[in-house]
């Protein structure tokens, strides 16, 4: 098995099963999170700080309005409930800023924020590292938050919902999809991220199934690789159609090209799902 940073994280949840104790509630717990730490976590967290959007939603998605003291600068859903909160900052965490927030918790992405996470714990913050490349994964991560805080009835719940939404998802036909990140240098999404797995659900074939993560790719490999279908997790509709070679790719000559929502798409959270029926909408439908 390749342990991957989200490979880790989903074994975590079958760790702090065998690890809860028998006080009441389930704390303390002891869990080890997608860096491979162990987190002690000795009773529900009253003082939250999330470093992720994909988390912030989460979190807000199981109630924890009144526990959530710090966010990200790129957190923004929901809109009416991250407005006001404390911001701890964006690629850079502010250090002074968060401890001045007293969190008893802060949770980020493995993926992303390892050097962040790192700089946080070494200033003896409690870190729980999260991460998730799929919907499956997603489930977990949402079970795990809920264990974590306190709210196991409401992540089950939201568990469960995630589930159902995306086993109802029916696609109709396979289709050959190019997922384009950035252009910039070309960058496209190809195995293990999470709009390849809702694409995959959704009938779609990933043309760059054969490489991993986010990858930067030549546009003569698009072109020979020939895709029925192309997303963009951009604005740039206009200007991709209008690329030399293609209008002799199918996706080019259908005029299927399609910008996704990155939110929807690239947030292991709540909304996967609506970003799982849009992109099953638009391989079935076209629109």
């Amino acid at each position: 098995m390749r342990w991957t940073p989200a490979a880790i994280f989903a074994a975590a949840v079958a760790a702090l099963v065998a690890s809860a104790h028998s006080a009441v509630g389930g704390f303390p717990l002891s869990v080890r999170d997608a860096t491979g730490a162990v987190v002690a976590i000795p009773e529900p967290p009253r003082r939250i700080i999330s470093l992720a959007p994909s988390v912030t939603e989460i979190l807000f998605a199981l109630g924890l309005d009144r526990e959530i003291v710090g966010l990200s600068d790129a957190d923004d859903y929901p809109p009416d409930r991250v407005r006001g909160k404390p911001r701890v900052g964006g690629v850079v965490i502010n250090l002074e800023r968060a401890v001045a927030l007293r969190p008893d918790l802060v949770v980020g992405m493995a993926s992303l924020q390892a050097d962040q996470i790192a700089r946080l714990r070494a200033v003896r913050l409690r870190v729980l590292a999260v991460d998730a490349e799929s919907v499956a994964e997603t489930v977990e991560q949402v079970r795990l938050l809920g264990r974590v805080t306190g709210r196991v009835k409401e992540g089950e719940t939201l568990a469960r919902s995630i589930e159902q939404q995306a086993q109802g998802a029916r696609p109709t036909s396979v289709v050959r999809v190019y997922i384009e990140v950035w252009h910039e240098p070309v960058l496209a999404a190809a195995d293990g991220t999470l709009v390849d797995d809702l694409t995959r659900r959704a009938g779609g074939q990933n043309i760059f199934q054969d490489r991993r993560g986010y990858v930067q790719v030549s546009m003569e490999s698009v072109l020979v690789r020939n895709p029925q279908v192309v997303f963009l997790l951009y604005p740039g509709r206009a200007a991709l159609i209008a690329r030399p070679g293609w209008r002799a790719i199918e996706a080019g000559r259908a005029g299927r090209v399609h910008e996704l929502p990155p939110d929807l798409v690239t947030r292991p959270g709540p909304r996967v799902v609506d970003g799982l029926a849009l992109v099953l909408r638009l391989l079935r439908d076209g629109r």
